[in-house]
């Protein structure tokens, strides 16, 4: 089965990292809350051995650190203090740390993490907020990625870009120093949490990684559907993400205007207890509306009058054809056209391999099918079928520039490229219900 004519690969290959790292907590002992007798005598003997050093020693400890690390991530002394601070409650009493010696006790309950070092995939696209700098005719934009290190944990982490006036899809070369936001403080409402992030204003937005924060995020910030919203001439990008605990999964919810500052909530009603949520870019009769798979293996459309809310729907899409026959489910939210909205969606089909192809929903009533998408789009090609989950290719979202669809989509979960697609082409592709 070849792809559609209309339909071109992009040379774009972004790959896994490892040389890109952050700081994590590192826990001989776990986080003072948490400590037993014996993890707090672990974290007391670490201090006691610190502070048996003298001066000079603790000097030259601390500077083959730096001589070690220092290149490789930005204010790491600053870093170590606020670590040591963090610590303190799990600490027994002790002499007044030398400011050397609180640097040097926060080293030792470090380490670097390699946050794409397994895979970088599932990514989705909007439009930058900042479009200064564009080429004439050009589209710029911020790319999310679903980034897996060590353990299997997933974080969120981005890429800036240009989509140009013909087509072609250019990557801004990403910073080699990578970052966590300040976590300026949780809430918790009505049984679940908040979060606020918020990253430094110079910072790239390449070098900004949304690592797990909350104990419901603790192995993974999964599949990221950015979406830039507009309601009364404001712009707010949302995306909707599954939170993973280790043990179970529900459905949150991000927000931000800048790709600084950031606010995460989790979806509260039946519908967020499952993955795969898509919010549409505008209220549709003053309300909210989500495409969601609520069952595993159809597609359903729910409104809402709170966006945090989310109950009830009715079926929109069951698989239809066999390339989707095992489920389908949403590749992101709506993108809306003159002709109505266009919904892509991934089929599994025979050998568990997953396609993308696409549907178009009435744009006044979006529970009314227009037109479907016979055969995929796209399709592992042989070149694709290999990596950590053979067989896949996949999308959080593509975006309109002029008469294409911008497509970045994930090659079997470990790395992502892009495609582009005639607007008029695929419709015209796509079989009439």
């Amino acid at each position: 089965m070849s792809h559609p004519a209309f339909l071109t690969r992009q040379a774009l290959h972004l790959r896994p990292d490892s040389s890109r790292v952050i700081v994590r907590p590192f826990k001989p002992a776990t986080e003072p809350r948490d400590l037993n007798s014996t993890e707090r005598s672990r974290a007391n003997n670490i201090v006691e051995r610190v502070l048996s050093l003298d001066d000079q020693a603790t000097a030259t400890q601390l500077s083959d650190i730096l001589e070690n690390f220092e290149g490789r991530h930005r204010n790491l002394l600053r870093i170590f203090e606020a670590r040591a601070d963090a610590m303190e409650e799990a600490f027994t009493g002790h002499v007044a740390f030398s400011q050397m010696q609180r640097q040097l006790v926060g080293a030792y309950f470090l380490n670097e993490y390699s946050f794409e070092a397994a895979a970088l995939f599932n990514p989705s696209i909007v439009a930058h907020p900042d479009q200064s700098g564009a080429s004439p005719g050009g589209l710029r934009f911020i790319l999310s990625l679903r980034a897996v290190g060590e353990g299997h944990i997933s974080s969120l982490t981005f890429r800036s870009g240009e989509v140009a006036a013909n087509g072609a899809v250019l990557i801004d070369p990403p910073e080699r120093l990578a970052s966590l936001p300040q976590v300026l403080g949780t809430t918790v409402l009505d049984d679940h949490d908040g979060v606020d992030l918020a990253f430094k204003d110079d910072s790239d937005v390449s070098e900004r990684v949304i690592f797990p924060v909350t104990a419901a995020q603790s192995n993974g910030i999964e599949d990221a559907r950015f979406v830039q919203f507009t309601d009364e001439g404001k712009s707010t990008y949302y995306a909707t993400y599954t939170a993973y605990s280790g043990q179970g999964i529900r459905s949150e919810l991000i927000e931000t205007t800048d790709f600084i500052n950031f606010h995460m909530t989790a979806l509260q009603g039946a519908a967020a207890r499952n993955k795969g949520m898509a919010l549409f870019p505008r209220k549709i009769d003053g309300r909210f509306a989500m495409i969601a798979r609520q069952d595993n293996e159809n597609l359903y459309l729910i409104y809402s009058d709170d966006l945090h809310y989310w109950d009830g729907g009715k079926m929109l899409m069951e698989p239809k054809f066999p390339w989707e026959f095992v489920q389908i489910g949403n590749c992101g939210s709506p993108i809306e056209l003159e002709e109505g909205w266009l919904l892509l969606t991934h089929g599994v089909g025979p050998m568990r391999r997953y396609s993308i192809g696409a549907t178009l929903l009435d744009k006044r009533d979006p529970s009314r099918i227009i037109a479907r998408s016979v055969e995929p789009l796209l399709h592992p090609e042989p070149s694709e079928r290999e990596g950590y989950v053979p067989n896949v290719v996949y999308t959080c979202g593509a975006i309109r520039h002029g008469n294409l669809i911008v497509l970045p989509y994930a090659i079997s979960d470990s790395y992502s490229n892009f495609a582009t697609m005639s607007i008029g082409a695929l419709l015209a592709a796509m079989a009439l219900v």
